[in-house]
Formats: structure tokens, sequence, C-alpha cells
């Protein structure tokens, strides 16, 4: 039952961002919407982590398994790829450069803003 209940969270959510992701024309995935409106719930506290975790792992954990149909449908379209391979491989470099370079910078970011948080906890034991 516990799983059935974690599993309405998560659908509940989705279909939030999907009626999101309708209301702004589909600019941004209701997959995506779904999962950004349940991590603020999770960040201001309205969502209890309890009431998802054990889902949420599972399906982290056969992630796997979702990126078979897309893989599948890839081949079907084989000669479409074969056709456009040049600019397909210059977008998934560009892109992943674009992540790595946004995601390390914000790792640099949060991990100043700690540090300074942390020097000021410090500095009022003091």
């Amino acid at each position: 039952m516990k799983y059935l209940i974690q599993a309405f969270y998560i659908l509940l959510f989705f279909a939030l961002g999907e009626v999101v992701s309708e209301l702004i024309g589909h600019f941004i995935p209701g997959s995506v919407v779904g999962m950004m409106l349940l991590f603020l719930a999770l960040r201001l506290k309205l969502v209890k982590p309890e009431k998802v975790d054990r889902v949420s792992t599972l399906l982290t954990a056969n992630m796997g398994l979702f990126f078979v149909p897309a893989g599948v449908g890839l081949m079907t379209q084989f000669g479409l790829i074969k056709e456009f391979w040049p600019a397909i491989i210059a977008s998934m470099v560009l892109s992943t450069a674009i992540v790595l370079t946004v995601v390390g910078w914000s790792q640099d970011r949060i991990e100043k803003h700690q540090e300074k948080k942390k020097k000021r906890k410090e500095e009022q034991h003091d």
C-alpha cells in the first residue's frame, strides 16, 4: 500500500506538470515541470521525503529500462541519423560542454556559499 501512495504522489506531480506545460504552450515538457514542482514541494517541506522515497529509489534504480524504447526508436531512424550525423555529433559535444561548465560553476558557487555560512556560524560560537 505504501508503494501505491508514493506512486500517487509522483504521478500527481507529473499530472500537475503536464497541466502547467499545456498552459505555457509546451515550452517545457510536462515531465520536467512536474519534476521541478516535486523538487520545490520537497524543498519547501510541503511533501515529506518519506512520501516518495521508496518509489523514487525503485524508479532510479531501474532507469536503464526507460531508455530501451528511445534506443529502439533511434535504430528505426538510422537513415536519418546517417544523413545528419555531423550536426548530431556537434550538438552532443556542445551540449555536454555547456552542461559540464554550468554544473561545475554551480557546484563551485554552492561550495563557496556553504563555506561562508560555516565560517559565520563558527564566528558566532567564538
